[in-house]
């Protein structure tokens, strides 16, 4: 008899085991409110992103090196240093391409996403994405009209004073332009996690 009330007794044990597995499998898979392809996408966005913004502002120095190549009539180094950048910003457009592809995937999973004010965050730190791969397009075009200026200059077509200075500005603006869009996101997303980790 003795014998018979251990067996139950394991049996009992065995099945407890089991049902506070399924549980705690239970309470973790509706505690974690946001899919997985979201989190994915996001993870990988996020380090697409701070990819781009590191080589973006790697090229800082390199254009005030340039400035001053054009401001001392070195036209050959100048033309060397924007061709380098030029070569740079197609990698560039090419993260800016594997960044939109994890956008697409957050947009796709933000149904998911049950907190209504989480989601609105996820959709902010999307747009801030978007706004920064645009600004990529902006920054990549004023390295093009810099090569073109510097190719004139190089050739003996002498622009206006100046004009290689006010493009390399612009281009700065746009680094500084995608430096905040990725703030902006990184913001988003903190608010989205101190929603979704509560």
């Amino acid at each position: 008899m003795a014998n018979f009330s251990r067996k139950i007794k394991l049996v009992l044990i065995f099945v407890a085991i089991i049902v506070a597995g399924y549980a705690l499998a239970f309470y973790w898979q509706t505690r974690n409110r946001v899919p997985l392809a979201f989190v994915n996408a996001r993870n990988q966005g996020a380090i697409i992103a701070q990819s781009i913004v590191s080589t973006s502002n790697s090229s800082t120095a390199t254009l005030e090196k340039i400035d001053q190549y054009d401001r001392e009539g070195n036209y050959a180094q100048a033309l060397a240093l924007t061709q380098g950048l030029v070569s740079q910003s197609v990698d560039l457009r090419n993260q800016a391409i594997n960044l939109s592809n994890q956008i697409e995937t957050m947009t796709q999973s933000l149904s998911g996403i049950k907190d209504f004010t989480a989601q609105q965050d996820a959709l902010e730190a999307i747009s801030s994405h978007l706004a920064l791969i645009n600004q990529l397009i902006n920054y990549s075009g004023d390295l093009g009209k810099l090569l073109d200026t510097l190719q004139m200059r190089f050739s003996g077509q002498t622009g206006t004073l100046g004009e290689v200075t006010g493009q390399v500005a612009q281009i700065n603006i746009d680094i500084n332009a995608i430096n905040n869009f990725n703030n902006q996101a990184q913001q988003s997303m903190q608010a989205f996690d101190k929603i979704e980790n509560k």
